[in-house]
C-alpha cells in the first residue's frame, strides 16, 4: 500500500575496518571523561569565531557514544555514536560536510536534525592519531543551513592539525602547570599555525607581552607559594580581559603574553584597557600582601620582520630588556 510519501529512515554511522585498534589507540591517549583543557578549548574558541557558528567541538568517538573533550555552545557532554554526525565523519580521511541535514538522506530524521540543537550545518575534520586511527573530529555547527568556501576548508583543516598537535604532545611539553596556560613550546605551536592564517587573509596580528618584574623578589622574600598565587592570579585576569579566541601563555617565570589573531595595536588598545584597569582595581585592596606590577610591551605582527612566531617572540622580548611598556609597530 502507498500513502504518498516518502519513507525517511535514519541512516547509522557504519563500523570502521580498524575499529579495534582505533579504539585502543583512544583509550591509550587517555583523554576519555577528563576535565577540560585550555589547550583543546582555545582551538574550539577560535572555531566558533572564524567560521560565525553556535557550536564547535573536539568529539572523540568512543565505541557507544562520541564525546566532547572540548565544546562551545553546546550543553551536552556526549551524544550516542549511533545519531551522530561525527561517526560518519571517521569513515574518511576528508572533511565530511552537509550543507542541509533536512535534506541529506543520512540525517534527515535524526534526532539531533528533528530536536535539540537543530543540526542543519555540519563540517568535521577527522582527526587521526599517531597510527593513523581516526579517533574523532574537530567540527563546526549551525542551526541554519550553510556553503563552505575552499579557503574556509583549508583554514579548518589548520585548526583541526592543531588539535591533532596537542592529541600527541605529552601534556606537560605545552602546558605550564602552575596555571594550567600554554608554556613557550605550546604558544610557538599554535602561533605557527595562526600567523601563515592571518598572512593568507591579510589580517593584522598583535603580541602582548606581560613582564611581572618583581616576582622573583617576591618568590625571595616570600616563598614559592606567594608567587604562584600571584601567578595564577595574573593569569585569570588575562584570561578574563581578552577574547576567547586570543592565545594566552606563560613564556618563562615572570613573562606571560597574548597573541591577538586579527588586531592590530590600535585593536588590541581596549583589552589592555581592561588589564589595566582590573589590575588597578586589584592593587587598591587593602587585604593584598603584594602588588602585582606589570610592564606591557606590543609588537605589531610584519611578515617581512618575523619569519615565525619565534622570531615574533624575539622581538617582543628584546623590548623587555632595552625599555619598559614600548610598543612596537
Amino acid at each position: 500500500m502507498t500513502y504518498g510519501y516518502e519513507m525517511k529512515i535514519m541512516i547509522n554511522p557504519a563500523i570502521p575496518a580498524n575499529e579495534s585498534q582505533r579504539l585502543q589507540t583512544l583509550r591509550d591517549l587517555k583523554l576519555l571523561d577528563t576535565p577540560p583543557e585550555e589547550r583543546f578549548d582555545r582551538v574550539t574558541r577560535l572555531a566558533k569565531q572564524v567560521f560565525s557558528t553556535p557550536i564547535a567541538l573536539v568529539s572523540l568517538v568512543d565505541e557507544g557514544r562520541q564525546w566532547f573533550k572540548s565544546r562551545q555552545g553546546l550543553d551536552a557532554t556526549e551524544t550516542p555514536r549511533d545519531i551522530s554526525f561525527c561517526g560518519h565523519a571517521i569513515l574518511d580521511d576528508r572533511i565530511m560536510v552537509v550543507n542541509n541535514a533536512e535534506t541529506d538522506q543520512r540525517f534527515c530524521d535524526n534526532p539531533l536534525v528533528c530536536g535539540d540543537p537543530n543540526i542543519r550545518f555540519y563540517a568535521g575534520y577527522p582527526l587521526a592519531a599517531p597510527d593513523g586511527s581516526r579517533i574523532g573530529t574537530l567540527c563546526i555547527i549551525d542551526d541554519k543551513p550553510k556553503d563552505i568556501s575552499k579557503e574556509q576548508l583549508q583554514l579548518l583543516r589548520e585548526l583541526g592539525r592543531m588539535v591533532e598537535e596537542e592529541l600527541v604532545a605529552a601534556n606537560t611539553a605545552t602546558v605550564e602547570p602552575s596555571t594550567g596556560l600554554s608554556n613557550r613550546n605550546g604558544f610557538i605551536n599554535i602561533a605557527d599555525h595562526l600567523l601563515p592564517m592571518c598572512r593568507r587573509k591579510d589580517q593584522p596580528a598583535t603580541l602582548l607581552l606581560f613582564h611581572v618584574p618583581d616576582l622573583y623578589e617576591i618568590e625571595t622574600e616570600s616563598g614559592r607559594e606567594s608567587a604562584d598565587a600571584l601567578t595564577i592570579e595574573l593569569a585569570h585576569m588575562l584570561m578574563a580581559c581578552f577574547r576567547d579566541s586570543d592565545v594566552v601563555a606563560r613564556l618563562s617565570f615572570d613573562v606571560f603574553c597574548v597573541l591577538l589573531a586579527g588586531s592590530d595595536l590600535d585593536g588590541a588598545d581596549p583589552a589592555r584597557e581592561r588589564f589595566n584597569s582590573q589590575l588597578s582595581e586589584r592593587n587598591r585592596e587593602s587585604n593584598r600582601e603584594h602588588e602585582i606590577n606589570v610592564e606591557v610591551h606590543a609588537v605589531a605582527y610584519k611578515e617581512k620582520r618575523h619569519d615565525d612566531a619565534a622570531a615574533l617572540l624575539a622581538d617582543g622580548e628584546s623590548r623587555i630588556l632595552e625599555a619598559p611598556s614600548e610598543d612596537v609597530a
